[in-house]
């Protein structure tokens, strides 16, 4: 990678990509700038944390009221607990990751699927190896209403997605990107908006599908990780999965197939995708932000 390039930045220029960044930014700034921020800005973060949790594990197949996540204090009893508490040990976790993950992209995406699956599992923690499965990005169950569901138990033919990358492209991939994450931490690069990097990431990690469990979550944390990292939401008061989960998991594909095309207007799509749904986040704790204001929370 050379000194002073990013590799990143022609995404930024793709048709309506400018744009989805404005208003990104503009949203973004709004709620920062809301009143209840400068005195309860730590409540807000501990929301928005339960929110992304509940909204990526249900995107999971682990659909859960938000008050059941709230009130409930074991995660252990079904696959569907597991599922909800391993996405709320990630969104407690993330905002702690963040040193980490400007020098060490691979150890945190680790941290995370540790955090996802428990250190019982004895796959907790690492990539897949070659020959293990690639667990598909959606909910076996969603896949199978489609008509493909034996296909999802291996990541493949999942609503049109290609096969995941065997493991050892899956690894090299994992390391152009960490590469590219630490130029960036680094001053190496930069300029390209924390919006398109964000998109970027997120969809990496959909289309290598790397653990044998839980990518989706992961992929979706690792999204809200750089928008911390790189300024865009510093507080993590903007929960993307919460915009994901509204916007509905067939949109979500249709984005990701954009994202694995690589043409132009399919990454397009894909950014703007993740724009919105940051959109919709920050719409969440605004809502949030008025109820506080109002007293009702």
């Amino acid at each position: 990678m050379s000194t002073g390039t990013d590799p990143l930045a022609p995404l930024a220029q793709l048709p309506g990509v400018p744009e989805a960044v404005a208003e990104v930014r503009k949203a973004v700034d709004r709620l920062y700038g809301h009143r209840v921020m400068r005195r309860r800005a730590s409540e807000v973060t501990s929301e928005s944390a339960l929110r992304g949790a509940r909204a990526s594990a249900a995107l999971d197949g682990a659909d859960w009221p938000l008050e059941e996540v709230r009130r409930r204090t074991d995660f252990s009893a079904d696959a569907q607990a597991r599922t909800v508490g391993g996405a709320l040990r990630i969104s407690a976790e993330a905002g702690q990751l963040l040193t980490t993950w400007r020098h060490s992209p691979l150890q945190v995406l680790a941290r995370l699927h540790l955090l996802a699956v428990g250190d019982a599992d004895p796959s907790a923690g690492r990539p897949r190896r070659p020959g293990e499965p690639a667990a598909a990005p959606f909910p076996v169950e969603l896949e199978a209403v489609e008509g493909v569901g034996a296909q999802a138990a291996s990541g493949a033919g999942a609503v049109g997605l290609p096969p995941a990358p065997s493991a050892e492209e899956c690894a090299a991939r994992l390391d152009q990107l960490s590469q590219l994450l630490a130029a960036r931490a680094e001053g190496a690069t930069g300029g390209t908006p924390t919006l398109v990097v964000a998109a970027v990431v997120h969809g990496e990690l959909l289309a290598l599908r790397p653990f044998g469990e839980h990518n989706g979550v992961i992929a979706r944390a690792a999204q809200r990780i750089v928008q911390i990292a790189e300024g865009l939401d510093p507080k993590a008061i903007c929960p993307a999965e919460v915009g994901f989960a509204e916007l509905g998991t067939a949109a979500y594909r249709e984005a990701l197939l954009g994202y694995l095309g690589g043409t132009p207007d399919g990454m397009a799509r894909w950014i703007a995708h993740c724009g919105a749904a940051l959109r919709l986040g920050v719409r969440e704790s605004t809502a949030v932000c008025e109820a506080m204001q109002r007293g009702m929370v």
